[in-house]
C-alpha cells in the first residue's frame, strides 16, 4: 500500500497539558525573527503524538520564538484530538497552521480544519514581525496532469491570488506549503509555481514543506526551498512492513508496521537574520526505531536516497537569502 493511500484509525483520548503563553519574542526589540516548525505529526497515526507535540513545544518555551508553526498532517480536525490541537493553539499568541492531505482523511474537511483549528483560511498572509508567510493550500483538484491518489496542485484561483501577493507585499516572504513546490513529490504544476517566485526572487526569503519526511534543500531560479522532516516517522508502505514497537503498541496503532518511526521527535527553529539576509534552521538528531528504510531495502517511484534524504534527523543549514532589510 502506497502513502498516497493510508487512512488512519482513531487514536486514544489525550490529557490536555497546559503550557504557558508568555513567550518573549525577540524580533520586536529588532534582533533575529525565529520560527518554531512541526511538520507531519501525525497524531492520528503515530502512538505519541502527544507526546512529541510536548517535546518541540517545551522546547520552544526555551527558545522563545516569535511563532510557531506546524506544515500539515497535524491531527483531524475533531474532539477526538482537541487536547492535541488545544495543546498546540494555547502555546503561543502566534501560531500558523498549513493543512495537509491526511488531516482531511476519515471524513474531515478543508472547512473543519480551518474553524477547529483557527486558521484564517485555507491559503492566507501573516505576517510576523515585519515578515509577511504566504501559506499555501496544495490539495486543490482539478490538475490536468492528476492521474490517483492524493490531489497536489495549486488552482487557478489560488495561482492569481499567489500573484497578487508578490506583486503587493512590500515584506520580504516566506513562502510555505505542506506539499513541496519543488523536489520529490512536489505538487503537479510546480513549474509553474517555481516560475512565478523565480520571478519574485528579491523580495523571497525561503520556501518551505512537509509532506515528504526527508531532509533536503533545493535552489531553483533564485529560491531556496527547504523540506522539513517529519516529527514521527518515514513512510516505506506494506510492502515494507515490519515490527518496531511491541506487539501491543502495534495493536492498537496497526498503521504504524508501515513506517520507520524516529525514537525521537524532529522539528526545527527557522532564523531570519533581515540585516544579513540570513537563514537558518537548527539541527536535530535522532535514529531509527527498529530497521532502518536501507536495513529493509526500501525503494519507491521517488528514488530518494538513503543516508542523504532519508534521515533520521534534520540537517542544521545555513545560507544567504539575497532579500535584506531596507534601511
Amino acid at each position: 500500500m502506497k502513502r498516497r493511500d493510508f487512512i488512519a484509525n482513531t487514536a486514544a483520548a489525550c490529557i490536555t497539558i497546559g503550557i504557558s503563553t508568555a513567550f518573549r519574542t525577540e524580533a520586536s526589540a529588532g534582533k533575529k525573527l525565529k520560527i518554531g516548525l512541526i511538520a507531519d505529526l501525525h497524531q492520528d497515526l503515530i502512538h505519541n503524538g502527544q507526546e512529541r507535540l510536548e517535546a518541540f513545544l517545551e522546547e520552544m518555551r526555551n527558545t522563545k520564538p516569535d511563532a510557531i508553526m506546524q506544515l500539515g498532517d497535524f491531527a483531524y480536525p475533531g474532539d477526538k484530538n482537541k487536547a492535541v490541537i488545544d495543546l498546540f493553539n494555547n502555546a503561543h499568541p502566534t501560531r500558523l497552521h498549513v493543512i495537509g492531505n491526511h488531516d482531511t482523511d476519515a471524513g474531515y474537511k478543508k472547512e473543519q480544519c480551518i474553524s477547529y483549528w483557527g486558521m484564517q483560511g485555507r491559503y492566507y498572509v501573516q505576517q510576523v514581525n515585519g515578515i509577511s508567510f504566504i501559506v499555501l493550500d496544495g490539495n486543490d483538484t482539478g490538475s490536468p496532469a492528476y492521474k490517483s491518489g492524493y490531489p497536489s496542485f495549486i488552482c487557478p484561483e489560488q495561482v492569481i491570488w499567489l500573484k497578487e501577493q508578490l506583486n503587493t507585499i512590500k515584506d520580504p516572504i516566506v513562502i510555505v506549503s505542506h506539499q513541496p513546490l519543488a523536489g520529490a513529490a512536489a505538487v503537479d504544476n510546480a513549474e509553474e509555481i517555481q516560475e512565478i517566485l523565480g520571478a519574485a526572487s528579491a523580495k523571497i526569503l525561503v520556501a518551505i514543506n512537509g509532506h515528504t519526511h526527508i531532509d533536503a534543500l533545493l535552489n531553483i531560479q533564485g529560491i531556496n526551498y527547504v523540506h522539513i522532516n517529519s516529527a514521527s516517522y518515514f513512510w516505506v508502505g506494506s510492502q515494507f512492513k515490519h515490527d518496531s514497537y511491541p506487539a501491543d503498541i502495534l495493536a492498537s496503532h496497526p498503521w504504524i508496521t508501515s513506517t520507520c518511526p524516529y525514537k525521537d521527535p524532529l522539528f526545527t527553529t527557522m532564523t531570519i537574520d533581515l540585516k544579513k539576509g540570513k537563514i537558518t534552521f537548527k539541527g536535530k538528531r535522532s535514529e531509527w526505531v527498529g530497521r532502518s528504510p536501507e536495513a529493509l531495502g526500501f525503494t519507491d517511484e521517488l528514488a530518494l536516497k538513503d543516508n542523504e534524504e532519508i534521515v533520521p534527523f534534520i540537517r542544521e543549514r545555513g545560507f544567504i537569502s539575497g532579500v535584506h532589510q531596507k534601511a
